[in-house]
């Protein structure tokens, strides 16, 4: 969040939003700029607090029911003996997230989706839920509503035909053959994205084998059918899918079924064994295979499937790590999707960077110290596919995940490095590792400009017609979002797009991007809101004033979908293929502290929907006693548009903090927390 001086006078004028009556004090009759302190104060003094040890920081990732329910369902498939006091947890958390109309949303106050709600059914009925209980009628009814359980996604019927409960006619054609192709072919693994190769090199081992679920309790739900006795086959055409692409691979597919029998079996064993190789190389430890849920999961059916004795090391360390992922609260729990401790660590460093505090900064030190190891310095991920000339430089999402960093993370780690060494007079001290992590973010720029998040050029748009590819999802492209990212890191760190021809393409690319109602689109967070805060900060940091078009559109529209309690808010549904923009929803405190630092890198700090924003924070601050930060139940996230979405923890944490401490910087003449001297452009 860059506040470029060509954006902001050198003095700015006093604090104005006692005036405003949207600004209601939250704490008592004390002025504006006392309310404002206080805050501060009490925000930066929750998230020291909940600072590890170490110096980190990790807060809960949650995503819709699927994931909890397949690990119920895993458990039951390996025939393991179930922690009946676990389960029945989870099968609590399960139905308090059931919606009223008996189904389960992929967001908070979503619509149902018939794949989550089958495996979430399925998971209650494994757990010993009475398929005649009243929430288990309600979820049948919906799911055949929705069209039954013909009606689900790929993965989902994966699931299905692995408990026989569906034919493997109905799952494409993905032979483990596929780990043999070689790079020039139209389908190739380099050719997809990190998530979905460490999801899929396991389950074409599954899909080739089509082993059969133990299930000791004998569980079906061929009652989610809509008609039983109708033989189920692929899925139809997703709407993403372009019918002659989709009719090509779908013929393909049939060929495929034909064929397979046909295979030598060496063939086979030898593509078994590459499998093998990939997984067994990208365990991670205890951090599981990609680090995600779905691919730890696959890893540890694939070797089961392979005869691996349940106490073999990498079966047993990959067994392990999916265990990692459980969070329980009470008489409830949870499997998390995957763990964010290096996000959450380096957003967190910067919004207490953004305070001003010497105690702030004195915890940012410890946790970049913390961060600082983790820099993949040594290992030649899947990305040295495309850039083998590249050398390593990243940091990956997780705690670890060496094969696959992510530019996003990169970007704003090494962002945070560079300011606390030239606002904390530190100079050397993370020098060279925010100096690597600009050379691989510049390696790792795609051919228009743009940055996807783990892999560049990762662009074969053909692939997601495939049969498999249903959920829209296999590819990891350009976005706006963080390439906006990679621009004001390295803005921030000293290039310009007059000087540089990364930053200058950058530029290129992110206002060829812009939508023509002045937002951009989201990939990664929810969604024209996070990508106009992002590319806002990017532009500002790369020297564009409020007066440029781009700056002065984006500016207001923001303004323009601000809610009447003076916060911001979106919906999950404006992931949709027939674009229709932002859609409203209730305001939440991570997305109005988005929409609050994007005004405010647009020159606008002085903007009434600035201070309304700001009062709309203080009034929504949690006490003191109860915590003192906000409380977000919706999700603000998104793993995949449209299929999976996210609720960070720590968004509600961090977020407000750092838009807070912007303003009453900005108010006071200045963007360092000093005071307004010694003025420095940050690009985040």
């Amino acid at each position: 969040m860059s506040m470029n001086e060509t954006a902001f006078a050198t003095t700015a004028p006093p604090i104005r939003i006692a005036a405003d009556p949207a600004f209601a004090p939250a704490f008592g009759q004390q002025s504006a700029a006392q309310e404002l302190d206080h805050g501060i104060g009490v925000a930066v003094d929750a998230l020291l607090h909940q600072q590890r040890p170490d110096g980190h920081w990790v807060y809960e990732l949650e995503a819709d029911a699927t994931i909890p329910a397949e690990y119920v369902l895993m458990v039951h498939y390996l025939g393991e003996a179930p922690d009946l006091a676990l389960e029945a947890r989870i099968a609590r958390y399960l139905r308090r997230i059931q919606n009223a109309d008996g189904g389960w949303p992929l967001f908070h106050d979503g619509r149902a989706d018939v794949s989550a709600s089958v495996k979430a059914y399925f998971a209650l009925k494994m757990a010993g839920d009475d398929p005649q209980a009243p929430h288990m009628a309600r979820a049948r009814q919906a799911i055949h509503a929705m069209g039954g359980a013909e009606a689900t996604n790929v993965f989902t019927r994966t699931l299905l035909a692995l408990y026989g409960v569906m034919p493997w006619t109905a799952v494409p054609m993905m032979p483990v053959e596929i780990m043999l192709l070689p790079r020039w072919f139209p389908f190739h693994l380099s050719k997809v994205s990190y998530w979905a190769r460490t999801v899929i090199v396991p389950l074409l081992v599954l899909n080739s084998l089509r082993p059969r679920a133990r299930n000791p309790r004998g569980v079906g739900i061929g009652e989610l059918f809509s008609n039983p006795r109708r033989s189920v086959g692929l899925a139809p055409r997703a709407p993403h899918q372009h019918a002659g692409w989709y009719n090509l691979f779908r013929g393909l597919d049939a060929l495929l079924r034909v064929a397979e029998p046909a295979f030598p079996g060496l063939l086979r064993r030898r593509a078994i064994a590459a499998a093998q190789r990939f997984v067994r190389e990208r365990l991670n430890g205890e951090d599981g295979l990609g680090a995600i849920f779905p691919a730890m999961a696959n890893s540890v059916m694939m070797f089961d499937v392979l005869g691996v004795p349940a106490d073999d090391p990498a079966r047993a360390v990959a067994r392990r790590s999916v265990e990692r992922l459980l969070v329980e609260h009470g008489d409830e729990a949870y499997c998390q999707p995957c763990l964010s401790p290096v996000w959450d660590t380096a957003l967190a460093a910067h919004a207490l960077l953004e305070t001003g505090e010497a105690r702030a900064a004195a915890a940012v030190g410890r946790a970049l110290d913390w961060l600082k190891p983790l820099q993949v310095l040594d290992v030649r991920g899947d990305w040295s596919v495309r850039r083998p000339r590249v050398r390593p430089g990243g940091w990956a999402f997780q705690y670890a995940n060496a094969h696959y960093p992510d530019v996003d993370d990169t970007a704003v780690v090494a962002a945070a490095m560079d300011r606390y060494m030239r606002e904390h007079a530190a100079p050397g001290r993370y020098d060279e590792a925010a100096a690597r992590a600009a050379e691989w973010i510049v390696g790792m720029q795609s051919g228009n400009g743009g940055w996807g998040a783990f892999e560049p050029e990762n662009t074969h748009l053909y692939l997601n017609n495939i049969p498999f590819a249903d959920h829209g999802a296999l590819l990891d492209p350009p976005t706006a979002d963080v390439s906006a990212r990679c621009l004001s890191m390295l803005c921030q760190t000293g290039a310009t797009p007059a000087s540089s021809e990364p930053a200058a393409r950058a530029l290129r690319y992110l206002l060829a991007e812009q939508m023509p109602d002045g937002s951009w689109f989201g990939r990664w967070g929810t969604n024209y809101i996070y990508g106009t805060w992002s590319a806002l900060c990017a532009l500002n940091a790369a020297g564009l004033g409020p007066d440029a078009p781009a700056v002065r559109r984006a500016a207001d529209w923001l303004a323009g979908i601000q809610n009447e309690d003076g916060g911001w808010g979106e919906d999950g549904g404006s992931y949709r293929l027939d674009y229709r923009g932002h859609e409203p929803a209730p305001s939440v405190a991570s997305q109005t502290a988005w929409a609050l630092l994007a005004l405010m890198a647009a020159g606008a700090v002085q903007h009434p929907a600035v201070a309304r924003g700001i009062g709309y924070l203080l009034r929504t601050q949690r006490p003191p006693q109860e915590g003192g930060l906000w409380h977000e139940p919706r999700f603000t996230a998104v793993g995949f548009p449209r299929v999976f979405y996210l609720r960070y923890h720590g968004y509600a944490r961090y977020f407000p903090l750092w838009a807070l401490a912007r303003y009453r910087n900005l108010q006071r003449g200045g963007d360092d927390g000093g005071g307004g001297e010694g003025r420095v452009t940050w690009g985040l």
